[in-house]
């Protein structure tokens, strides 16, 4: 029997619809950053909204947390609970950053730093990247000023480290009361940015055109302002559901969920370039009331026949290593693209159906010949010891 301050602790049952919902979302992030190479802007983009599954799953973060952590606290440390944490996500951290090291130069014809960045400092780089500290602005190595130059969505694991940080240092404590109270402030920051209201001033002139929560991935102030409103309201939301209990069931809730959550993240721009805020209020909608009744319903509904099971198995197993992989093969496609611009249709379709096989490719084999074998490794070495 494992004592209290055991670092290890046996796995609850998954609610393994989510776990499929989260993988729908990182399928549709991989056709999201497809089409965005060919977008002569975010107005005008195929799967328009596609930037808002890392809302979605940060609402599935707190809940998952929740449900995980919650009562368990009688008989786990903080240090137990960061082991946790680290095992299930960091290996496939450091395997992302790898990954966008090996191809980095291979991108060079659309993104003219490259060719001019020596492989030491992409090195280091990598190293900094297997760290989840983010680069500086001027530590840039690409041109887009990401925390994480060789991995770009990085940046939201970096905010999902500081949700579990969060969580286990203060919001865990709080009683029900004042988490709810807590959640409603965050969405006054979701407002400011979806209504382009700017009541706090930290919006530049050039941001605020623009009625959006897109954004998150650099360190300046108004960067990481972006990135924490975008985390703090659906984590806590997500954390809430997940001690109200409240779930909705749906008969076939699996695939009316999957659906849901396509329609949102692909819904064509709202509005016009003339009345943006209409936009900015369907990305309100979507974070404040959408996501969190997605969830819900997700939690509440149950796979019933061995099709849909495994479905959501293979969708839930493939979505980590899915979305913390594909954007290197992303990079590519965006020097291809530079390179053939009057490429017929068919080859374009062809290569970007080309990507999404060798990201789901990729991320299976990391699961299978990495990510398991390593956590596997880690739980017995460091989790199991008393």
């Amino acid at each position: 029997m494992h004592t209290k301050g055991t670092p290890y602790l046996d796995s609850k049952p998954r609610y393994e619809i989510l776990d499929g919902l989260r993988g729908v979302a990182a399928l549709i992030v991989v056709v999201f950053h497809l089409f965005e190479t060919y977008s002569k802007g975010p107005v005008y983009q195929i799967v328009n909204h596609g930037y808002l599954a890392v809302d979605f799953f940060f609402v599935l973060s707190g809940f998952v947390v929740g449900y995980a952590y919650d009562d368990r606290w009688d008989r786990m440390t903080l240090g137990s609970f960061f082991k946790r944490r680290l095992v299930r996500l960091h290996p496939m951290v450091i395997l992302g950053s790898l990954v966008g090291a090996l191809l980095y130069y291979f991108g060079a014809s659309a993104f003219p730093m490259i060719s001019e960045t020596p492989w030491w400092i992409v090195l280091l780089i990598f190293l900094l990247g297997c760290t989840m500290l983010p680069a500086l602005p001027k530590w840039d190595i690409r041109g887009w000023g990401e925390t994480n130059p060789l991995n770009g969505p990085s940046w939201s694991l970096m905010w999902e480290y500081i949700a579990n940080i969060l969580y286990a240092l203060f919001i865990r404590r709080l009683p029900l009361l004042l988490l709810g109270i807590l959640a409603l402030c965050a969405a006054v920051p979701t407002l400011d940015l979806t209504l382009n209201l700017n009541l706090f001033g930290l919006l530049t002139p050039e941001r605020q055109a623009v009625y959006t929560v897109i954004g998150g991935w650099c360190i300046t102030p108004e960067q990481v302002y972006i990135g924490a409103t975008r985390l703090l309201y659906p984590f806590l939301a997500g954390l809430l559901l997940s001690r109200l209990g409240l779930k909705i069931r749906l008969r076939g809730g699996f695939w009316w969920c999957s659906l849901l959550i396509a329609v949102v993240l692909a819904m064509p721009y709202v509005g016009s370039t003339t009345t943006p805020w209409i936009d900015g209020a369907y990305q309100a909608v979507a974070i404040l009331l959408l996501f969190p009744l997605i969830v819900a319903a997700g939690a509440g509904s149950r796979i019933t026949g061995s099709r849909g099971t495994a479905v959501c198995r293979f969708l839930g197993e493939i979505s980590y290593p899915l979305y913390i992989t594909h954007y290197p093969l992303i990079y590519m496609q965006m020097a291809w693209a530079k390179e053939h611009p009057d490429a017929p249709l068919g080859t374009a379709v062809f290569v970007g159906v080309s990507v999404i096989v060798l990201a789901v490719g990729l991320a299976w084999a990391s699961l299978k010949l990495y990510d398991q074998p390593v956590r596997e490794w880690l739980r017995r070495k460091w989790l199991m010891k008393a």
